[in-house]
């Protein structure tokens, strides 16, 4: 018999997982899919067919002639636009909605040196929404350093165009991420290279300096004006990459 229409919390944790693996991968044989497709109750096949009809609506699959599936429904555009318009709330409600699945509390989160109250849970949403914009950034880049093309996961970062601490509404929004090595992270971090608006990577002329230096050739100058490899999905928006160019590279 098959199941009834999803439900809204179904269908958040659905496109948690549309944020969490390459769309590419995205199979009824795919692991992630057949862990979340347990949690939830449905089966592989459905959720996979879920994470489709989320990639309609994306646009960057769109100009790249990737439509995901054709048919879906109004609930799916609502979800993706609550994420899109809030995506700190939506982020952690989702990852709730996970653990309430699995008849777990988000605090499992291993949190034993922080106080109770207001603090700790400033903290958990805090951790919670920084694992998921990490988890969506390295998806979106399929794994690899926009600068480049590095794929190992433990040496990727998912970095933060306009910083943090400069902006609280955009913390989890995957728009104001890169996915970078930890030593060009470093770099963009401190200024000395940026991605402009248009793309393009832009290393700072602090490094004249040591232009004779071959290492600090390999690892900055010989990409200065070098395009990105553009992530699947939410490439990072213009205002954000403008942001970090004029207030935080070292021209």
């Amino acid at each position: 018999m098959a199941k009834n229409n999803w439900a809204r919390e179904e269908t958040i944790v659905a496109f948690n997982v549309y944020c969490k693996i390459p769309f590419k991968n995205s199979s009824k044989t795919n692991p992630t899919v057949i862990k979340y497709a347990n949690i939830i109750g449905r089966s592989p096949s459905a959720l996979n067919m879920k994470i489709g009809n989320f990639g309609r609506l994306d646009p960057e699959l769109k100009k790249q002639g990737i439509t995901g599936l054709v048919n879906g429904s109004k609930l799916e555009e609502d979800i993706w636009d609550e994420f899109n318009g809030n995506w700190d709330r939506l982020a952690f409600e989702s990852e709730e909605l996970i653990a309430k699945f699995q008849n777990k509390e988000i605090e499992d989160i291993s949190l034993e040196n922080f106080p109770e109250g207001k603090e700790r849970e400033t903290t958990i949403k805090a951790r919670v929404n920084q694992n998921f914009f990490r988890s969506t950034i390295l998806s979106s880049y399929n794994l690899k350093c926009c600068i480049t093309g590095l794929s190992i996961p433990d040496f990727l970062v998912a970095s933060h165009i306009k910083p943090w601490s400069k902006d609280i509404e955009n913390r989890t929004n995957p728009h104001n991420g890169l996915c970078l090595n930890s030593i060009h992270d470093k770099a963009f971090d401190k200024g000395f290279i940026t991605v402009t608006p248009d793309f393009k990577i832009k290393v700072s002329e602090f490094f004249n300096d040591y232009s004779k230096d071959k290492s600090v050739n390999d690892f900055f100058i010989k990409y200065n004006n070098q395009n990105i490899i553009k992530p699947e999905r939410f490439l990072p928006t213009k205002e954000f990459l403008d942001y970090h160019f004029q207030n935080i590279f070292i021209k």
